[in-house]
């Protein structure tokens, strides 16, 4: 699923049509379950609104509003996933119906990444179901409570406890599984720096590149302790007086 929607969002950015840019930058982070902890595997990713180009070496932006098609993007995704599938030899496993049906793409311009970014961070950590949504056990049943998506009401299922061991273990990735992924320019195996990356996204979108001045240290002047060389600060001052044929000094 990672290299067949990664590869399907990849040649979709690189369309002129669309944005024209080879190297694309995103993340995406593996979900398997829903909201009644059955297997739902799906991939969330945080696209940037744009491409880096390896021809013109420029950031193409994409429209505000628009990044590429869903249904052109849900059937490239699904022969990309059913050739994968044939080639690790897995399609057999498969219910042939479902390459007949049409699958769920999403694709939607969220404005500031920080609400997906905090919408997608519990899920790093996060176990398909908290001890909180758990009712109680009894007489060999799980009662659990949920809510229905576009809703804020909890409703409860009860599951039995073996149903709800089977579900619960669909979710344990195996040692080693990465289910948070880069690509492109977010890779690590990229070789231009974020920082060039930076630049040319503002230089695309013509951000005002604010120019700070170099902070001013404080300079110290006054007797250095011979030691130390730190700066010797006045604590107090005493004053002796001698006694003298002309008086005191």
């Amino acid at each position: 699923m990672f290299d067949a929607s990664s590869q399907t969002l990849k040649d979709f950015a690189a369309d002129d049509k669309f944005v024209g840019g080879d190297l694309p930058g995103f993340f995406g982070v593996l979900h398997t379950w829903g909201r009644q902890i059955q297997y739902h595997p799906h991939i969330h990713y945080i696209v940037p609104g744009g491409a880096l180009s390896k021809s013109d070496h420029k950031c193409h932006p994409s429209r505000l509003n628009f990044f590429a098609p869903v249904m052109a993007m849900s059937e490239v995704f699904r022969a990309k996933l059913r050739d994968a599938l044939k080639n690790a030899g897995l399609l057999n496993v498969v219910d042939p119906d479902i390459w007949k049906t049409g699958f769920n793409v999403n694709c939607k311009a969220v404005g500031d990444s920080d609400n997906s970014i905090h919408y997608l961070a519990p899920y790093v950590f996060k176990v398909v179901i908290s001890n909180s949504r758990i009712i109680k056990v009894e007489n060999n049943m799980v009662f659990f409570k949920y809510k229905k998506s576009k809703s804020n009401r909890f409703r409860t299922m009860s599951l039995d406890v073996f149903e709800f061991m089977r579900r619960f273990l669909q979710h344990v990735l195996p040692k080693g599984f990465m289910k948070v992924r880069y690509y492109g320019f977010m890779s690590h195996n990229s070789s231009i720096p974020l920082p060039e990356i930076a630049s040319l996204i503002q230089m695309a979108y013509g951000f005002f590149i604010e120019r700070t001045m170099p902070e001013k240290k404080n300079v110290f002047i006054g007797p250095y302790c011979p030691d130390c060389e730190g700066g010797m600060v006045l604590k107090a001052s005493i004053i002796t007086y001698v006694e003298s044929d002309s008086g005191f000094i």
